[in-house]
């Protein structure tokens, strides 16, 4: 296929939820339209779940230690692989392979990239649309890094930024 886009989203203050919904049906309608589009994500770490600190972290937790710790199946805990897990959860990732395709086109990415710094992007990037998911910050949140960090993950790889 010759005919891909790539689009570019920012995690930074985006509900995890309604960012992943709106990138995983985007990524369907243009699978099934019959165009290749992959979409990166960036600052999946600074992504955030709403709810009480205490009831995000025993969810999380509760998700990690549901299976058994080397026979699985895992739960991640990074914040990128949290970030396509959940997306893979909005796919029909069983069920036929264009949900299974479709998450072969997502990149979830710690940080950001210096060739997708500043405003200019690479041919073939643009930044994605977010104004139907806009919404004010909750009055209660954890973001995405301080979960893999309650899971036990070093902070040290993203918070250097």
């Amino acid at each position: 296929m010759d005919d891909h886009q790539t689009l570019v989203y920012d995690a930074s203050d985006k509900i995890l939820g309604r960012l992943a919904s709106h990138v995983a049906s985007q990524m369907l309608t243009a699978r099934k339209a019959g165009t290749q589009q992959r979409v990166i994500i960036v600052n999946a770490e600074k992504a955030i779940v709403s709810g009480p600190k205490k009831r995000v972290f025993g969810k999380y937790r509760s998700k990690y230690e549901l299976n058994h710790a080397r026979k699985g199946p895992f739960f991640p805990r990074m914040p990128d692989q949290i970030f396509k897990r959940t997306v893979r959860g909005m796919l029909p990732y069983q069920k036929n392979s264009s949900g299974r395709n479709s998450l072969r086109d997502l990149r979830v990415m710690i940080g950001t990239p210096s060739n997708l710094r500043g405003d200019e992007l690479p041919d073939g990037h643009q930044w994605g649309d977010l104004t139907a998911i806009e919404k004010p910050l909750p009055l209660k949140f954890v973001r995405l890094g301080d979960i893999s960090e309650a899971l036990g993950v070093d902070s040290t790889r993203w918070s250097a930024e």
